[in-house]
C-alpha cells in the first residue's frame, strides 16, 4: 500500500477544515515558551543557524511547513510520499518559498545537521502501526535535535480510532470532487483501516476514481511518555489536543512538548 498516492491530489481540500493556523499558533507559543529556535532564517553563525532550525515532519502537501515559514522561521518538510512532497514543492515555488523538501521515511531519517525544532501534525505518528517503529522515530528525532531542542507533536488515541471513528463511513462532495471513507477497527492491533475511495472531477466535466487504503494506530498517553523517558525526552506539555487540558479517556488527539536532554 502507498498512502497519499493519488490522494495527493485532493488532500488539501478535504482537509480544509483543520485547524492549521491555530496549530502553527500553538507551535509558535510553545518554542517561545521551552524551545531555542527562534524565528529567523539568516543567523549569524552556523551553530545559531542549527538552533534555528526547524523540521516539519510527516509534513505531507506543506501546510504547516509553509505557516511556519510565514512566522519568519528556516523551515524545511520531511515526508515518505513524493506525490504529497511534490504538492507542497509546487505551492512553495508559486508562492516563491525558498523550503527545501526531502523524501524520506521519519523510521530512517537522516539530516545533514541537527535542528532545534521537530514538529509533526495531523496523525503523521499514527501511521507507524508498530510501538517499536515510534521508537526508532523518537530516537532519531532526538538523535537530529540540537541539546534542549524541542519536539512537538500531536497523535491520535486508540479511544478515536475505537469509539469514535472505527466501523463509520463518512461521505463527502466539494465542488471537485468527492470521497467515501469507510473505516474499520482490529480491537487485538488496536489498528484502524480506512478504505479511501474518491472521485475527482476531469477538465471535461467527467471523473476520475481512485482508491486507497491507509492504516493508522491509536497510542495512548502512558505509551507515549514512557517512550519518550525512554528514548531521552523530558516533557514540557503533554495535552488533550481539543481542550488544552491534561487528557482524560475521552480524549481523541493528545498534543505533546517535548525536550531533547543531553
Amino acid at each position: 500500500m502507498e498512502a497519499y498516492s493519488g490522494f495527493a491530489q485532493v488532500y488539501d481540500e478535504l482537509m480544509s477544515d483543520v485547524p492549521y493556523e491555530d496549530w502553527r499558533d500553538r507551535i509558535c507559543d510553545a518554542i517561545a515558551s521551552f524551545g531555542i529556535s527562534r524565528p529567523v532564517r539568516d543567523a549569524a553563525d552556523a551553530l545559531e543557524s542549527e538552533r534555528n532550525l526547524v523540521l516539519d515532519l510527516g509534513c505531507g502537501t506543506g501546510t504547516m511547513t509553509r505557516l511556519l515559514y510565514e512566522k519568519g522561521y528556516d523551515v524545511f518538510g520531511v515526508d515518505a510520499s513524493e506525490e504529497m512532497l511534490a504538492a507542497a514543492s509546487e505551492k512553495s515555488r508559486a508562492a516563491g518559498e525558498e523550503i527545501l523538501y526531502l523524501c524520506q521515511d521519519m523510521r530512517e531519517l537522516d539530516l545533514y545537521s541537527t535542528v532545534g525544532t521537530v514538529v509533526s501534525v495531523c496523525d503523521s505518528l499514527n501511521y507507524l502501526l508498530d510501538p517499536a517503529d515510534l521508537r526508532q522515530t523518537f530516537s532519531l528525532v532526538h538523535k537530529f535535535l540540537y541539546p534542549g531542542g524541542l519536539f512537538v507533536f500531536d497523535c491520535n488515541t486508540d479511544h478515536k480510532y475505537r469509539d469514535i471513528i472505527g466501523e463509520s463511513t463518512i461521505a463527502q462532495n466539494y465542488e471537485d470532487c468527492s470521497f467515501i471513507w469507510e473505516n474499520w477497527y482490529d480491537e487485538e492491533a488496536r489498528i484502524n483501516c480506512y478504505d479511501l475511495t474518491f472521485y475527482l472531477q476531469n477538465p471535461d466535466g467527467s471523473y476520475r476514481r481512485f482508491e486507497e487504503t491507509h492504516y493508522q494506530r491509536g497510542f495512548e498517553d502512558t505509551e507515549i511518555r514512557s517512550l519518550l523517558q525512554d528514548t531521552g525526552f523530558s516533557i514540557c506539555a503533554f495535552l488533550d489536543s481539543d481542550t488544552g487540558a491534561p487528557p482524560t479517556p475521552e480524549t481523541q488527539r493528545l498534543y505533546v512538548v517535548a525536550r531533547a536532554e543531553k
